[in-house]
């Protein structure tokens, strides 16, 4: 790529093959607004977290360039960013006791020797219990010799059914990242098998995993970024609406291939 700022080298790799942004946008479902600050490189209009990362490498993918060096030329431009001034620290002034504070403080320390002498009498008391022992006489009666001296049979003892260990399933071929940049909800279907179905905020991000595909829905397309085994997704549907995509093998091995539009 020529030399300049990075959002002029985004523009300028864009205009030499003739694209526009709209064309961009309706490909990869990115927000124009969002490939309009990138080529501004305006870092506050983006979303935080993994998602900018994500526009970047779904845009050099689309244009057929690396997608690394691009990714890296877009770090470095981050980087370069002013950062807010810190936070300046108040030393607290000094403000007198209150006057009820000393009485409320001998109120307390006589309460827990109070307590203490309570606790230390009940222990006393319970100890003197124990060691005095109870007297009791036996009382023979015919009845109770007679029981004493008949036979007292034993039921048999039901045998124990063994059960099998359950089996531990193999492991997983397929790594499944969800990040939310914007509050949104979520259904996450592995194999068949539902393991999310609520909301997720924010600057969440989770991990799941499956053998054969996953099934994603999402209220908010445009706040929910996807990577299968480390490699960025397509968005899930247009910015602003829900929407649902499936992803197998055949996705990963598509990413992995990867593809140069014009």
């Amino acid at each position: 790529m020529a030399q300049g700022t990075f959002g002029d080298r985004l523009k300028r790799e864009r205009e030499m093959r003739e694209v526009s942004l709209e064309e961009i946008s309706t490909a990869t479902r990115i927000s124009n607004r969002y490939l309009q600050a990138l080529e501004s490189e305006e870092w506050s209009k983006l979303p935080g977290g993994v998602f900018a990362r994500g526009f970047v490498r779904t845009i050099a993918r689309y244009l057929g360039l690396d997608e690394e060096s691009l990714l890296a030329e877009f770090d470095l431009a981050r980087s370069k960013e002013p950062s807010p001034l810190p936070y300046q620290t108040l030393e607290p002034t000094p403000q007198e006791m209150p006057r009820w504070l000393p009485a409320a403080v001998a109120a307390f320390v006589l309460l827990l020797l109070l307590a203490g002498a309570v606790y230390g009498w009940r222990r006393l008391s319970a100890r003197h219990s124990a060691h005095t022992p109870a007297v009791s006489a036996p009382v023979n009666t015919p009845s109770s010799a007679s029981a004493a001296s008949a036979p007292v049979s034993v039921a048999p003892a039901a045998p124990v059914e063994k059960k099998p260990a359950a089996s531990v399933p193999a492991d997983s071929s397929l790594d499944l990242s969800v990040s939310a940049s914007a509050p949104s909800r979520v259904r996450i279907v592995a194999d068949g098998v539902v393991l999310l179905d609520g909301e997720m905020h924010s600057g969440d991000t989770l991990h799941f995993a499956a053998n054969d595909r996953f099934d994603v829905t999402a209220a908010d397309s445009s706040a929910v970024l996807l990577e299968l085994n480390g490699q960025a997704m397509p968005p899930i549907g247009t910015p602003g609406s829900s929407g649902t995509i499936n992803l197998s093998r055949k996705d990963l091995r598509q990413t992995t291939r990867g593809s140069s539009h014009r």
